[in-house]
């Protein structure tokens, strides 16, 4: 945290991700609150992914083709005026549900501009050497965020309904002027001036497929999450397994984030030095293994205990991934690799969360979540047979980072093929 651009990026981070739960926190209470619908709640998810997925091409490749530090800004730009928007529809006392549809939609457009462009930000700032422990301390900020924004949410909703929305576009506007105060240097690095092309905006997709290492990191994500979503299930368990009503509920919700931000803060003081690949392979399927204890226990505790161990093992696999990708990527391509990344991740909650509800409803939410943590295990061992080069990965430092230019678009380099074939 003493190096500059670091502070800078984790404070963006942070505010960001406090903004970020406190909105969607506020939305969700609002939404239900005017329809007594659970759909809605639902909808107004489906309405902040579908940007997500929409813009990721051209948003990766504004961030690689215009300065990051710009970029960043302009998509919480847009952030803080749909948070504005909210306070004051929040504050005439509407209660028609489509506003928040819109205003939600709104928000994923400029959160898939603004977030794909931290990442390379980061790994332009820095030394490969301190990249690892960096990236350790942004997910733990951002996990303590994640606990803190909707609390943040609850008490202020108390003082009145628009005074989240005021508060996220706050934390949007203090984002945007952190990330203008990173070196200008580190906005433009390994960035080209370019025409926007269907095969340039493709370039990070084929680059992922075309490198099997970052293929395999970032789809062992997706299918372990996929398939692992206990957490959607939490108010399942808490009313009808545990019997601890909604202050358990929230309590058995918090536990993750704090697991989380403990084993994060580890990993920033002591980041992995050997052996990381098969790391990654062994933490996903301890996340699959926590889970089964998870869905068999009855004992409140235990199940804390539970919960709080698998997102510790989930912390290690996203410390590790986010450390890998900017390594196995050429720098002129992370902003469309960060692009297509986020599509994968923000698939797997969400869809994870729509398969456990599927498969609770089907067969019980016991056997759906413990199922799913062995479908986890079951991943980790597939990946680590179909994966070798993702398996083989050894130290950080020992990764030789492509280079790419934009023009060439898709020919790794000779070094870069060494790690990720």
């Amino acid at each position: 945290m003493r190096d500059r651009t670091v502070g800078l990026l984790v404070s963006v981070e942070l505010l960001m991700s406090l903004g970020f739960g406190a909105t969607a926190t506020t939305l969700g209470w609002q939404g239900y609150s005017r329809a007594h619908d659970p759909l809605v709640l639902g909808l107004i998810g489906l309405a902040e992914f579908i940007p997500a997925v929409v813009l990721a091409l051209p948003a990766g490749h504004a961030a690689d083709s215009h300065d990051r530090r710009r970029v960043t800004a302009l998509g919480l730009a847009v952030v803080a005026a749909a948070a504005v928007a909210l306070a004051i529809d929040a504050g005439r006392g509407d209660t028609a549900v489509w506003p928040l549809y819109v205003l939600a939609f709104v928000i994923g457009i400029g959160n898939a501009y603004s977030a794909p462009a931290v990442g390379p930000l980061l790994a332009a700032g820095v030394s490969q050497a301190m990249l690892a422990r960096a990236v350790a301390v942004l997910m733990s900020v951002m996990q303590a965020a994640m606990i803190a924004g909707p609390a943040v949410a609850g008490l202020l909703q108390v003082v009145g309904a628009p005074v989240p929305y005021a508060f996220a576009a706050v934390c949007a506007v203090l984002a945007m002027v952190m990330v203008m105060l990173v070196p200008k240097a580190i906005g433009r690095a390994h960035v080209a001036e370019q025409e926007a092309s269907l095969s340039d905006a493709l370039a990070g997709v084929r680059f992922i497929f075309d490198t099997p290492a970052l293929l395999g990191a970032i789809s062992l994500d997706l299918m372990a999450v996929l398939f692992g979503g206990a957490t959607a299930l939490l108010p399942v368990f808490s009313q009808t397994i545990l019997h601890v009503g909604a202050f358990g509920n929230g309590l058995l919700r918090a536990a993750p984030g704090i697991g989380a931000v403990v084993v994060g803060s580890v990993l920033s003081g002591r980041p992995l030095k050997r052996r990381v690949g098969r790391t990654l392979l062994v933490v996903v399927a301890l996340y699959g293994a926590f889970t089964i204890v998870f869905g068999f226990s009855t004992s409140f505790a235990l199940s804390m205990v539970a919960l709080a161990a698998l997102a510790g093992a989930d912390m290690v696999s996203m410390s590790i991934r986010g450390t890998l990708a900017p390594l196995l990527t050429a720098p002129a391509l992370r902003g469309r690799v960060g692009a297509v990344e986020r599509v994968f991740i923000g698939a797997s909650n969400e869809l994870g969360a729509f398969e456990s509800g599927v498969a609770a409803a089907l067969i019980g939410a016991v056997p759906a979540v413990v199922l799913g943590g062995a479908a986890s295990i079951v991943v980790a061992l597939v990946w680590a047979w179909k994966f070798p080069a993702l398996r083989r990965i050894d130290r950080f430092e020992d990764i030789d980072t492509p280079a790419v230019p934009p023009a060439v678009g898709l020919q790794p380099a000779a070094e870069g093929r060494r790690v990720g074939a």
